[in-house]
């Protein structure tokens, strides 16, 4: 005869099939919940005044212009928990500060400032302290506040040890000189730290080459006729030439077709902007398919790549981490062998 089972043990027997499901409902409502606000990171509202937009106006002495300036930050901030507000300081300090205010107004999260004018500056960054708002600055210092930016000493540096040691594999023993071509007195872009970098390697690598200055004051029509006559004066002579940004490195390139010199003279430029590097079907001086281009490299300044560089360095701000004082934008030699590692073809397009 089987045991009959009383009503309450009958419903303890089944209590735990009902506390097992119960859970399961408990803890699927709170990961529905809980995980998608936290798979949505916080965003930040994060302001950038470019130093300028000015179609074709070139920045920091090289090929660059503003608007590359601007749309590396537009592409670095996809993907990334970042509201970018975007103005234009056009080069002027009421613009500046009106940018500034503006950005004050809308509260936004951190300031990155790239402005020359330490006046602006230090009003900017008492504006934006007294908001409590961090700041960035680009290029230019603003008190308080971390820097990105170029070394043009360190860049110089790249320039004039690549052309030494071009000089001690290829022409060892044989009469050189070598010269810096540019804009040599351009103190607002950093040119005369620039021309000092090349001549610090130049002078360490190669003490006993003669070194020339040839200074184009701005005039890029006084290229051809400066190196001219700089070649036409060493005959016989190999010509290192270290070319202050690429336009230059370019027109020292035509100049010496033009007067027979080719053999005689090697190039390294500045800057290294699309003027020199591109696609794979473009067919620039800088290229792997262009192996016997005297102009055999150019020191990256990376200007449409500061978004990619600056806004990490942001968010670690805003994450309370502490960052450098100055973080130096990494310069580096671009030959036909990295080019395309450093700027892939189909990035060029």
């Amino acid at each position: 005869m089987a045991a009959r089972v009383s009503r309450p043990a009958r419903l303890l027997e089944g209590r735990p099939r009902v506390l097992h499901a119960v859970a399961v409902v408990v803890v699927a409502s709170f990961v529905a919940f809980v995980l998608p606000a936290a798979s949505q990171a916080r965003r930040y509202t994060i302001a950038f005044a470019n130093l300028t937009e000015e179609p074709g106006l070139p920045v920091e002495g090289t090929g660059f212009t503003g608007a590359d300036v601007r749309q590396s930050f537009v592409l670095a901030a996809r993907g990334q928990p970042i509201d970018l507000v975007l103005y234009d300081n056009q080069k002027d300090p009421a613009k500046a500060l009106a940018n500034a205010a503006d950005a004050i107004q809308k509260k936004v999260d951190l300031y990155i400032q790239y402005f020359p004018d330490t006046a602006v500056n230090k009003d900017v960054s008492e504006m934006l302290r007294r908001a409590g708002i961090p700041a960035m600055a680009v290029n230019y210092p603003m008190p308080g506040s971390p820097l990105y930016g170029v070394n043009n000493g360190a860049a110089g540096r790249i320039a004039g040890e690549a052309l030494a040691q071009f000089a001690t594999q290829r022409w060892a023993g044989q009469p050189m000189v070598a010269i810096v071509l540019g804009n040599l007195t351009d103190q607002a872009n950093g040119l005369p730290e620039r021309s000092q970098g090349v001549r610090e390697s130049l002078t360490h690598l190669l003490p006993a080459v003669r070194i020339v200055a040839l200074d184009t004051r701005g005039n890029p029509a006084q290229i051809s006729p400066l190196l001219g006559r700089a070649a036409a004066s060493s005959p016989n002579t190999r010509l290192l030439i270290a070319a202050l940004d690429d336009t230059t490195a370019l027109a020292a390139k035509a100049t010496l077709d033009a007067v027979s010199r080719t053999a005689d003279g090697v190039i390294v430029g500045l800057g290294c902007d699309r003027s020199v590097h591109g696609g794979a079907s473009e067919k620039k001086e800088i290229d792997p398919n262009n192996r016997g281009s005297i102009l055999i490299g150019s020191v990256a300044f990376y200007l449409d790549r500061y978004g990619y560089e600056v806004l990490p360095l942001a968010l670690r701000m805003l994450h309370g981490e502490s960052i450098p004082p100055r973080t130096p934008t990494r310069h580096t030699l671009i030959t036909m062998t990295n080019v395309w590692r450093e700027y892939p073809p189909y990035d060029m397009q």
